[in-house]
């Protein structure tokens, strides 16, 4: 827990402030006043034009914003941005520990993964997973060498739901594990060894020396990828999914509005963008306060006893306590 100093008066305490704390004030120049004006005619310029032109079709917009085809789409792209996410965080923290494995062959597939989905396009690995069948259309699970076994009809069970949630899921491993194993190499060897002073075994250091270490750097960038997750789900329109971009595709095939049902598609799209950068900014700030450096009381009360030395920089000693 963080160790705020804080100086008394008459009515409450007042925290010190650490200089990077500090709001800084800069003197206004011409060249910032210039910039506001033309900032504030382009936005106007967009705004007045969006409003007076007509073909925008603004009441088409505000008509079909929350009919069921849509909320129905809407709930379809969560449900593939939360599951694809999980699934991929997930199959991406297994491959960062293979990645990091001093065993050859174990990091050598993993790098090849990574490899792989990180160097073929989203879209194509989408419609190769819903065209799999066309490789395997029979598949046998069972006990090798054994007589035991179940055929799977794969044409049956690759839906377009599935092929979009397996091909998403997949693609976004590899960008998490290179996200984690980022978070890993942040992570001084120093903490390395007072674990396994300790006694801990490789689970134990990972579970709570090295994940909890590793999320201010890894929360920030995972955010990011939640937020383009949610937008790349709109490539699975290709396969049939109705998610948000084919409900809207749906009802302009039949009316022909088809700017009208792109800006409302587009509307949900950046609504549901923003609700997502609120949190993802708290968390990313709440992280950012936790890393710093701050002074032990300690450090800025200097009481009897206390001599050159003492204070700031002291060293914290390391416990099994302190690390778990």
């Amino acid at each position: 827990m963080d160790v705020i100093d804080t100086t008394m008066t008459r009515s409450r305490p007042v925290p010190l402030l650490l200089p990077e704390d500090k709001k800084r004030i800069t003197p206004k120049r011409p060249r910032d006043y210039v910039a506001w004006a033309v900032a504030i005619a382009i936005v106007a310029g967009l705004v007045w034009t969006a409003v007076t032109n007509e073909n925008y079709h603004w009441p088409v917009v505000f008509s079909y914003f929350t009919t069921e085809t849509i909320l129905e789409g809407l709930l379809v792209t969560l449900f593939l941005t939360a599951a694809s996410m999980t699934l991929g965080t997930l199959l991406g923290l297994v491959l960062a520990v293979m990645r990091m494995s001093p065993q050859r062959p174990v990091s050598g597939l993993a790098q090849l993964y990574i490899a792989f989905f990180r160097g073929t396009p989203v879209l194509v690995q989408l419609i190769f997973w819903f065209n799999i069948a066309a490789l395997y259309p029979h598949l046998s699970i069972g006990i090798p060498f054994t007589g035991v076994s179940t055929p799977v009809d794969v044409n049956a069970i690759m839906t377009p739901m599935t092929a979009a949630v397996v091909g998403l899921t997949l693609n976004q491993a590899a960008y998490m594990s290179e996200i984690i194993r980022g978070g890993f190499a942040s992570v001084s060897r120093g903490q390395h060894e007072a674990a396994e002073s300790l006694g801990m075994s490789g689970f134990t250091k990972l579970r709570h020396v090295i994940i909890p270490q590793t999320m201010p750097a890894v929360i920030p960038a995972t955010g990011n990828q939640v937020i383009g997750m949610l937008k790349e789900t709109s490539l699975v329109s290709v396969l049939g999914v109705a998610d948000l971009l084919q409900s809207a595709q749906a009802i302009y095939a039949r009316n022909y509005q088809t700017i009208p049902l792109l800006i409302v598609a587009s509307l949900w799209y950046l609504i549901m963008t923003l609700v997502l950068s609120v949190p993802q900014s708290m968390i990313e700030r709440r992280f950012s306060r936790s890393t710093r450096t701050r002074l032990t009381p300690a450090a800025t009360s200097a009481g009897p006893g206390t001599g050159p030395g003492a204070g700031a920089g002291q060293a914290v000693p390391t416990t099994r306590e302190s690390l778990l």
